[in-house]
C-alpha cells in the first residue's frame, strides 16, 4: 500500500518547507503589527479596535495594510519602548548595586567618620572595598 504517489516527491518537500517559512514569517509580522497596534498612544481604542478586528477578518491583507498605511511611525514606536524597556533596567541595576562609584563612597564615608559615627578602621575598610570595586 502506498500513501502518495506524485512523481516529485522532493519538490513537493520544497514546497511544504516553503509554505511553512512563508507561515512563519507572517506569524512573526502579525505579532509586530499587534505590538505595535497596543503600543500606539496617538490613536484612540476605537481605531485599535478597528484594526484589530479588520486583521481578524482579512488576517493578511488587513496586515499588509496596516503596514503599508501604518509604517511611518512603527520604527520609532519600537525604539523609544527599547530606550524605556534600557532606561528602566538601568535603573533597576544602579538601585541594587549601589550605584555610587568609589569617589562616592569613600567621600560619605569620610563624612560618617567626621561624624563620628564611624572609627578609622572602618572608614579604612570602606576606602578598600570602594577602591577593590572601582
Amino acid at each position: 500500500m502506498i500513501l502518495a504517489t506524485t512523481e516529485y516527491p522532493l519538490l513537493e518537500i520544497f514546497w511544504t518547507i516553503l509554505v511553512f517559512f512563508a507561515f512563519i514569517v507572517w506569524l512573526m509580522i502579525l505579532f509586530t503589527v499587534l505590538g505595535d497596534i497596543f503600543r500606539r498612544h496617538d490613536v484612540s481604542g476605537l481605531t485599535k479596535v478597528l484594526w484589530i478586528i479588520v486583521i481578524i477578518l482579512l488576517p493578511y491583507l488587513g496586515t499588509f495594510v496596516y503596514l503599508i498605511t501604518q509604517h511611518t511611525g512603527m520604527s520609532e514606536r519600537a525604539q523609544r519602548q527599547q530606550k524605556s524597556v534600557e532606561d528602566e533596567f538601568g535603573k533597576y541595576v544602579r538601585s541594587v548595586g549601589g550605584g555610587l562609584d568609589p569617589t562616592e563612597k569613600i567621600a560619605k564615608a569620610h563624612e560618617l567618620l567626621d561624624r563620628g559615627a564611624i572609627n578609622q578602621a572602618e572608614f579604612d575598610q570602606i576606602k578598600r572595598q570602594a577602591l577593590a570595586e572601582g
